[in-house]
């Protein structure tokens, strides 16, 4: 064998070791990676979760309070609120179907109409006007 073959050949070998000593550091450079990036993630969610509960304490629990306070006041607010009631056969018959019946309660006080506030007193409506 000649002198040059037998340099290419150890030139062959010796690249082939650098190379396999090449990917075994980056096989080792990537697992490293993998454990640091493991551990930056695991700090930033225990950061994220410990600020997000601060948050919730600092700033979520008093508007809590104000709206527990908020649901006292509605609570103590009249029940007389304005509602509407219908004319029926019961309930102001001379009015059903009349196109001046009102009927909203404000403060307990049931408003007919204009013309006759509490109502007809008779089975008919001389002011009675359809639709």
């Amino acid at each position: 064998m000649e002198k040059w073959q037998k340099d290419l050949i150890d030139i062959i070998e010796t690249v082939a070791v650098e190379v396999e000593h090449f990917f075994l550091g980056m096989g080792e450079m990537v697992d490293t990676f993998f454990e640091i990036t493991e551990e930056i993630t695991e700090q930033v969610q225990s950061t994220i979760a410990t600020e997000v509960d601060q948050y919730l304490q600092d700033f979520a629990e008093p508007i809590l309070e104000v709206y527990w306070e908020l649901e006292d006041v509605v609570a103590d607010i009249d029940p007389a609120f304005p509602y509407p009631v219908a004319a029926t056969a019961e309930q102001n018959p001379a009015c059903v179907g009349c196109h001046n019946y009102h009927g909203q309660v404000y403060g307990g006080n049931l408003l007919v109409c204009a013309m006759h506030p509490h109502g007809s007193d008779d089975p008919t409506c001389p002011d009675w006007m359809g639709e």
